[in-house]
């Protein structure tokens, strides 16, 4: 690890869960851990980065800073999304530095290096010298952007920054499987269906909350009014996902009773209750009968993480103020959760904390998450 220091001993985590403890302190508090867990889980698997609805158009393109990288997101003019490096490869310099449509080619400000959309380069002007735009040393074919593994789903951009992760579809295919009956055309709700929540934790500790239903009867007693901690279900698949499953949804109503249209062709689970998963490592996912959501869990730095939160529809036209009634409601569930993060933050100050105990019954999708993020690094270690 950096600075010498000696690895987390992760041994305790890896037990059954009757046996086992959480995560170390160091994981919430040592900027080397943290950098330790970039490299090994967020660098080394498909991390969500973004969603494709935040570039609609072609020529869309959005600078995102992930972990200190900085990216582009971009639709092309074949409509593809895609992610590159934001850098242009004559001297590094920030391409994109603010959301705006691309006309033509990205430019670059320093000396107006040329890419199209699809990260090819296409013009370096006076390269050769004044009023000369070719050099023999300079060969475009092999300098276009440095593009960055990517998939979408569920319209969610993830990307493999170490470029070395199976391919999403085969990592994931239990997942895609569960869901495949709800994977039809969504519909971004727009301005009004997209909020951020800034949060003074660690990323893990939004992950965890996220998964369990425990908390519900003392966090969220509106929620639990009707759908109440014993209508909820664990669900955990090791080295993948985890969350929680209701058998109760009440849908959302206007002044006149009107509902958020279905999506089609619902199992009769679907249309009573809805399941909300945390896909390893930074992705909330919630699906219900009429609509979903997607919380992407930017971790800013070691202790300040920033949940971008997006709402979408079965249909593409919806009530404007029912959509924004539940972004209301959704935002009022996610705060009530920010003081139970940030505790948990700043208990992990206490030197006598060993990393807590979970509940064989309750805690099956939390210890499911720390195992797999330890898994991850012991990997990351015995390739050094």
């Amino acid at each position: 690890m950096a600075n010498d220091r000696p690895a987390t001993d992760l041994s305790a985590v890896r037990r059954p869960i009757e046996q086992a403890q959480g995560l170390p302190n160091a994981h919430y508090t040592d900027p080397a851990v943290f950098d330790e867990e970039k490299h090994a889980v967020l660098f080394a698997t498909w991390a969500g980065l973004a969603v494709a609805s935040e570039v609609p158009e072609t020529g869309d393109a959005k600078p995102i800073t992930f972990l200190g990288i900085p990216l582009l997101l971009i639709r092309d003019s074949d409509g593809q999304v895609r992610v590159f490096e934001n850098i242009c490869r004559h001297r590094g310099m920030i391409l994109v530095d603010a959301p705006r449509k691309i006309e033509g080619a990205i430019r670059c400000p320093y000396h107006s290096w040329c890419y199209s959309t699809k990260g090819a380069l296409v013009a370096t002007p006076h390269v050769g010298g004044a009023g000369h735009n070719t050099h023999a040393a300079i060969d475009k074919s092999t300098l276009g952007l440095n593009e960055v593994r990517s998939h979408i789903w569920f319209d969610t951009v993830f990307v493999n920054i170490d470029g070395k992760a199976d391919p999403f579809e085969d990592l994931h295919k239990d997942l895609i499987a569960r869901w495949s009956i709800v994977d039809q055309p969504m519909y971004h709700g727009g301005a009004d269906s997209t909020f951020q929540l800034g949060v003074h934790t660690n990323w893990k500790l939004a992950v965890e909350n996220y998964c369990e239903s425990y908390h519900l009867p003392w966090v969220h007693p509106g929620l639990n009014s009707y759908s109440r901690l014993e209508d909820h279900y664990n669900i955990a698949e090791p080295g993948q996902y985890s969350g929680q499953g209701t058998l109760v949804y009440r849908q959302l109503t206007d002044t006149a009773g009107n509902t958020f249209p279905d999506f089609k062709n619902l199992t009769d689970g679907m249309k009573t209750g809805g399941e909300y998963i945390a896909l390893y490592p930074n992705v909330l996912l919630g699906v219900q009968r009429d609509h979903w959501f997607v919380i992407l869990l930017e971790p800013v730095t070691l202790t300040q993480t920033t949940e971008h939160i997006h709402l979408y529809y079965a249909h593409p036209q919806t009530d404007a103020n029912l959509r924004a009634k539940n972004a209301d409601l959704w935002k009022g569930v996610f705060v009530e959760d920010i003081s139970v993060v940030e505790g948990m933050q700043k208990g992990r100050r206490a030197p006598g904390f060993d990393g807590g105990r979970f509940s064989p019954v309750m805690d099956s999708p939390t210890h499911c998450f720390h195992d797999w993020i330890a898994t991850q690094i012991q990997s990351h270690r015995a390739l050094k």
